[in-house]
């Protein structure tokens, strides 16, 4: 197991910030496997199967992000394992978010239709990664591409505990 690292980012200071500013949270239950840091093996994307992960979205998240979406609002996603759970759940209960939890081994590659997630709030991950795939689907390839080169040039920090970067859903 591995612990989600994207939240690590938010300490007291910034989360009564934002709470002062109206910014909403909800809580997902995520159980992270190694599988999700393995990297892709080989030139057949489809042919790679995730680890099953097991993750829990409750009634107060659903409703909270019901409540942001009829409010014209954003769901923000904090690390690449809470979009896989929001949108397992969307794909479990389609067309309406319902409280959900299981295993799920969705793997989000380009061309992946997100129906829950507006933004990502993400940390750099390795080349040739699942997660760096996720974000490419996010953000659009070619975006997410010039981020990464940009944070090389400028010697970001890469990792769990490295930068973070706030992706917004592209086009590919």
């Amino acid at each position: 197991m591995a612990a989600p690292t994207a939240s690590l980012h938010f300490d007291a200071a910034l989360s009564s910030a934002l709470a002062a500013r109206g910014i909403r949270r909800a809580s997902v239950t995520l159980h992270v496997g190694a599988g999700t840091f393995q990297p892709l093996r080989g030139e057949d994307v489809a042919a790679h199967v995730l680890h099953p992960e097991r993750a829990a979205v409750g009634a107060a998240a659903c409703e909270a992000i019901a409540a942001t979406h009829a409010a014209g609002g954003r769901v923000v996603a904090v690390g690449t394992t809470v979009v896989r759970a929001l949108e397992s759940a969307a794909l479990a209960g389609a067309p309406v978010l319902t409280p959900w939890q299981g295993e799920t081994r969705l793997f989000i590659v380009p061309g992946f239709r997100f129906q829950v997630c507006d933004l990502l709030l993400t940390n750099f991950h390795l080349p040739e990664s699942t997660l760096l795939m996720l974000v490419s689907a996010f953000g659009g390839q070619r975006a997410v591409l010039e981020a990464y080169a940009h944070a090389v040039r400028e010697r970001y920090r890469f990792f769990s505990y490295g930068d973070a970067m706030l992706v917004s859903r592209g086009r590919a």
